[in-house]
């Protein structure tokens, strides 16, 4: 019978050696590397920023986050064509007890990549401590908030007494309706059986987190002006550009007066309401951009409007209608919003 060879052995046990080690080392880097802020990392990389949210891998990153803490059920549901919603739930000791519902949304406003410091989906750490990414303030540190306070929770051995909901929900920053509003009206949402509910709120610079119980409502107002067109070297009252530059200097000083209010001290930004242009559309098109000597017929003006729970949207439609686009300027106007009415729980 042959004898072993010695340098074979000594060679097979020290590769056995360095995978062993290799191994050992690799765990503990992915250790290292898989932490409170690794893990918000890697969920901002996902890019959901709208018109083409991701919402299938959020989703996937998601459910392997809770797979990962343990003892979390996970639902995904989905009430409009290519709009998932995820629900994820901890059970409580008593299922008799109304639940509590936490929710963050899944996507995020567009991002315009060159206008960064850094790639707006690279999530960048930088050395003083900053996190670069769309979507990190709003919302998605809210979503890893819930799940890294759950998993704090789990690894002491806490259990709640009522059932802890988290859902996921798709499209908030283009309205909700194909998200939480259907959610809400669900059956899968009655059972439930919801008793408190805690969403977004506003951002904290410091330790602080204020709690509210109530939000401002948001308006989506297009103002139109029509007006004869005519040439460019003519002179002329009520034409469209005249009348919509009137009524985006009377919204601008009403947006001044609400400001000030705000700088001064004497309203939180929450408090007032906030008018904010979004965009302005004219002019009769041309090849290499606008028909400079033509003054064009129809413009519009796009503002973004955020009532205070307390504001009588009646009395704002008033203003709107006889101060920003009043019909004796041949000018319209058009609201868009979920909501238009707010009932407020109070505390």
């Amino acid at each position: 019978m042959a004898r072993p060879n010695p340098h074979s052995i000594l060679s097979l046990t020290l590769l056995t050696l360095f995978l062993s080690f290799t191994t050992i080392l690799s765990a503990i880097h992915e250790k290292q590397n898989d932490n409170p802020i690794t893990r918000f990392q890697r969920y901002l990389q996902i890019n959901t920023a709208h018109p083409t949210p991701d919402y299938t891998a959020a989703i996937s990153y998601l459910i392997s986050q809770a797979n990962s803490i343990g003892g979390i059920l996970h639902k995904t549901l989905e009430f409009s064509p290519g709009k998932p919603l995820l629900l994820l739930t901890w059970p409580g000791s008593d299922s008799s007890l109304p639940s509590i519902l936490l929710n963050s949304h899944l996507d995020s406003v567009p991002a315009e990549p060159s206008k960064w410091l850094h790639p707006p989906f690279s999530a960048t750490h930088t050395s003083d401590g900053d996190i670069f990414a769309r979507g990190a303030q709003d919302d998605k540190c809210i979503a890893m908030q819930y799940l890294e306070a759950i998993r704090n929770l789990r690894s002491n051995g806490f259990v709640p007494v009522r059932s802890v909901h988290i859902s996921l929900v798709p499209d908030e920053e283009i309205g909700g309706f194909t998200g939480a509003a259907k959610f809400v009206e669900s059956k899968e949402f009655e059972e439930l059986n919801v008793g408190f509910a805690l969403d977004e709120g506003q951002a904290s610079p410091g330790d602080q987190f204020r709690v509210f119980y109530s939000d401002r409502i948001p308006w989506n107002l297009k103002i139109k002006a029509v007006g004869r067109p005519g040439h460019g070297s003519t002179l002329y009252d009520g034409s469209a550009m005249e009348s919509l530059m009137k009524s985006v200097e009377i919204v601008s000083r009403f947006r001044e007066s609400q400001f000030e209010l705000v700088k001064a001290g004497k309203a939180l930004n929450s408090e007032v309401v906030s008018v904010n242009p979004v965009y302005l559309k004219a002019g009769v098109a041309a090849q290499d951009g606008f028909v400079m000597n033509v003054q064009p017929s129809e413009a519009e003006a796009g503002f973004d409007l955020r009532l205070t729970p307390t504001t009588d949207p009646e009395e704002m439609k008033r203003r709107i209608a006889t101060e920003w686009a009043p019909p004796v300027r041949n000018m319209s106007y058009e609201v868009r919003s979920l909501i238009m009415n707010l009932h407020m729980t109070m505390l």
